[in-house]
């Protein structure tokens, strides 16, 4: 529970009840809204002074263990008060709260859509006869996953924690990770059915404020009865949607959101999943692993430039090799025109069609692989790669040329740390295919202009898709096709209106860091 939650209240007249001062009007108004379902809990009790009281939950959504530990505290003898007050002058409900409860989290509410969201929250709601307000006891628990490793995230070396489903749990391991004051977490529920918590977490003095409010304001635009996925949330507030490149970074681990957050970017937390957005974002973060950071320099830009390469090969291979076997085949040296001539002598099919044929089935295969339970996977593994691969080039429907080819493709696909980055190159590669097939080379070339033009459009919160290439910012290449020493990179990689760039060497005052600013600003 949170006071800073900014609860969304219904415009119904319903929902503006406000909490009357008998017990009984106050327990028909929760059952005639939640029901008497069996897991609608309400049990009375006689407390200090013989008031009378309800104690209001829903079972499963609230910690048992912390239900029964505010039972007990509510009808054992409040503690002496201290001071010269007299306990005459003290009514039930301070009684209550503040000397009964010995639960961390108390507040007290009067409305009726309030007290009933935080029930559905796992909270416990605390009625006393004879006051129209109702105390809320932080009792939220239930059954939940535990910290694990992160499945689509894996490092060799670096932490092996990732996010859970647990809004509390991730917002804590962030906080493991920047035990520092200028970290912000702002609340917000959206959804008018699910309810659904939103956390908007960055860091107080490092991110650009204007982001923080655009954030705000398109979380706020948001009219949905339900968002049971960041990704709800990704399609809603990012900048453009007809675009295959996704314009939200999302990461399941909380180093990779806590080393966003350092660089100032806003991290969106959804309970109910463990992919935590980023905003904003650049195309060549999608490039960056955890990883980098945790081993050399020299090795990691190594493996960066191996992601650049794996990510244009998985792009535009078929498509070169459809156009140079189509139309350009005095590209290749002699031997190996000849080789490929004769392994594709028996094949039916225009090297287009045998590059979409296989490219499709591999696609399948990798449908089913995703949705197949995970001890069927590897029978899956077998008959793609082995049965349907070989039988296909026996039967003299494919070459082997062309079976080479697209497993490389597929390969190199996985390769790119950002799922999401390798869909994109996934769908542009049917779309060059195309091109190849019907004007080879040149069709390429004219793809990949209309591509480029639209990154250089593509903007993520109002920062350019291509930054820091287009436009140059020679101050933030130290961090993008190479990565230089921990001691080299002093700065974050900023924008112009970044404040407190310097993450090495902390500037001695207010001056400095502002001219820490205007020296991270030399965008060209």
């Amino acid at each position: 529970m949170n006071k800073q939650i900014d609860i969304e209240m219904d415009s119904t007249k319903n929902n503006e009840k406000l909490l009357s001062t008998d017990l009984e009007q106050n327990l028909k108004m929760v059952t005639d809204e939640l029901g008497t379902e069996p897991d609608i809990v309400i049990r009375q009790l006689h407390l200090y002074k013989d008031s009378k009281a309800a104690l209001l939950y829903i079972a499963g959504m609230a910690d048992s263990n912390a239900v029964n530990l505010l039972v007990m505290s509510m009808i054992s003898e409040p503690s002496p008060l201290c001071g010269d007050r007299a306990e005459e002058e003290e009514t039930p409900f301070q009684t209550l709260m503040y000397r009964s409860i010995a639960i961390g989290g108390v507040l007290k509410l009067n409305r009726i859509s309030e007290v009933l969201l935080s029930m559905l929250e796992g909270n416990s709601v605390i009625l006393l006869d004879g006051f129209n307000e109702a105390l809320i006891a932080s009792t939220t628990g239930g059954e939940k996953r535990s910290v694990e490793e992160s499945s689509t995230q894996t490092v060799v070396r670096g932490p092996k924690e990732g996010f859970t489903e647990s809004l509390h749990t991730n917002t804590t391991l962030i906080r493991k990770k920047i035990k520092s004051a200028n970290l912000r977490f702002e609340y917000m529920i959206i959804g008018h059915q699910t309810k659904t918590t939103i956390a908007v977490a960055y860091m107080k003095g490092i991110v650009v404020e204007s982001v923080v409010q655009e954030v705000h304001k398109r979380l706020k635009s948001i009219d949905t009865d339900s968002i049971l996925e960041s990704g709800y949330i990704e399609e809603f507030i990012q900048d453009t949607t007809f675009t295959p490149f996704p314009l939200l970074q999302n990461s399941e681990r909380p180093d990779a959101v806590a080393a966003g957050l350092l660089e100032g970017q806003v991290a969106i937390i959804v309970d109910g999943t463990p992919f935590v957005l980023l905003a904003p974002v650049t195309f060549v973060r999608f490039f960056q692993s955890s990883e980098d950071y945790y081993q050399r320099y020299d090795i990691a830009t190594f493996l960066r430039i191996i992601r650049f390469g794996s990510f244009f090969a998985s792009m535009l291979l078929p498509s070169l090799y459809i156009a140079i076997t189509t139309f350009h085949q005095e590209m290749l040296p002699t031997p190996l025109l000849i080789s490929i001539a004769a392994q594709r002598e028996g094949v039916p099919f225009p090297a287009l069609v045998e590059a979409m044929l296989m490219e499709i089935t591999f696609e399948v295969l990798r449908e089913a692989g995703v949705r197949m339970p995970r001890i069927i996977g590897p029978a899956i593994s077998i008959v793609g790669a082995l049965v349907l691969g070989q039988s296909a080039v026996q039967a003299g429907l494919v070459s082997a040329a062309m079976v080479i080819v697209v497993s490389f493709t597929a390969i190199a696909s996985f390769v790119i740390p950002a799922v999401n980055m390798g869909t994109a190159a996934r769908l542009i590669r049917f779309v060059l295919m195309i091109l190849a097939g019907s004007f080879g080379v040149f069709g390429i070339l004219a793809g990949l202009m209309i591509l480029l033009t639209h990154l250089s459009a593509l903007r993520s919160f109002g920062v350019p898709y291509l930054t820091p290439i287009a436009p140059l910012v020679p101050g933030n290449l130290k961090d993008v096709f190479i990565r230089v020493p921990w001691w080299a990179m002093s700065k974050r990689p900023s924008s112009a209106k970044m404040k407190g760039s310097r993450r090495q060497g902390q500037p001695s005052s207010v001056a400095d860091m502002q001219g820490d600013s205007e020296e991270g600003s030399d965008v060209l």
